[in-house]
């Protein structure tokens, strides 16, 4: 097995995924699709920025929407247990040789930016905000009903080398795509929370953000927000599914933002706390990795994603292609 033997006790304990900052072109645009369509909360809202949750969600936010002139991510963040974690995070990235920086952020306690060896901007933190429940208020749901952000995804120039560094923070590989002609990892799905991942590594041109995923309740939401961007003027931004993947089996669609950050739509896959839950391999000719049901991903799924602020992506030193829509 190419993968490494989960570190179950790291020095620190991360707890989830938290939030994504993203820069977008219209903020404007932006908000009207993450809260008409998507269904988003607004939380905090002036001139230059939007922040969101979703309906399970108390911390504050897990998007914040700033304008800016190009589109791009500004860092993803991690929820730390407390804030002893963050000088004991600060002490790994530093004895690496990678550079840290402790920054202000509004509506969050004391929190450190990092960057991961291929340049990945991350944040980590203890304590946001808490706003009031909103999970029973059910005259604001709409769009596609998402409850809580579940997940990123990222292409990688180096996945073998990126679930080994994350596996020693603490993350666990829960399933893993592997080349058998080089042996090496394809991609590789990770959690903290108890779920198939928190954070997942797709092989290609990276450093970048593959996705953004939120959870909601049923497939049917997902039939439903299909309907609404079919009626609303977002048909050509619904990009792939619905369909069930054979990696984590999960329900799912994916669909573009104004600005082209792919959001997916989730649900349905499976708990993972055992710490002695083996991970599942898939082979990277399997034609039911991608999709259960066989339909193979289009070529624009693996090859468009978003930039990191300021990051110059490189190309990946491993070729193997998987199976590609002919379309």
């Amino acid at each position: 097995m190419p993968v490494p033997e989960p570190n179950l006790y790291p020095d620190f304990n991360i707890v989830r995924l938290s939030h994504v900052e993203l820069q977008v072109r219209d903020l404007a645009a932006s908000k009207e699709f993450y809260t008409n369509i998507l269904g988003l909360q607004v939380t905090h809202e002036d001139s230059s920025r939007v922040s969101l949750r979703a309906m399970e969600e108390r911390g504050h936010h897990c998007i914040m929407l700033v304008q800016g002139d190009e589109a791009c991510v500004r860092y993803i963040a991690f929820k730390v247990y407390d804030e002893s974690d963050l000088e004991k995070i600060e002490q790994f990235f530093q004895a690496k040789g990678l550079a840290t920086e402790w920054v202000e952020r509004e509506w969050q306690g004391k929190t450190l930016h990092a960057v991961d060896p291929w340049g990945t901007p991350l944040e980590f933190y203890a304590k946001m905000d808490r706003l009031e429940s909103l999970h029973q208020k059910y005259a604001l749901y709409k769009g596609v009903k998402p409850l809580r952000i579940d997940h990123f995804n990222c292409f990688s120039s180096d996945v073998d080398g990126a679930v080994a560094f994350y596996n020693e923070m603490g993350f666990r590989v829960t399933e893993y795509t592997e080349d058998s002609e080089s042996g090496k990892v394809w991609a590789a799905w990770m959690h903290r929370k108890g779920g198939v991942h928190d954070i997942a590594f797709t092989n290609g041109v990276g450093p970048r953000l593959h996705h953004t995923a939120f959870w909601v309740p049923t497939p049917l939401n997902i039939i439903d927000l299909l309907d609404l961007m079919a009626t609303t003027g977002y048909v050509d931004n619904i990009e792939r599914g619905p369909g069930r993947h054979g990696i984590s089996n999960a329900f799912f669609l994916y669909i573009l933002d104004p600005d082209g950050h792919r959001i997916e739509i989730y649900c349905s896959d499976y708990q993972t706390v055992d710490p002695d839950h083996e991970p599942i391999r898939w082979d990277l000719t399997d034609k039911q990795r991608q999709t259960l049901w066989g339909a193979p991903a289009p070529k624009s799924w693996f090859e468009e994603g978003s930039v990191f602020e300021g990051i110059s992506p490189v190309a990946s030193k491993l070729k193997a292609q998987p199976i590609v829509a002919p379309y």
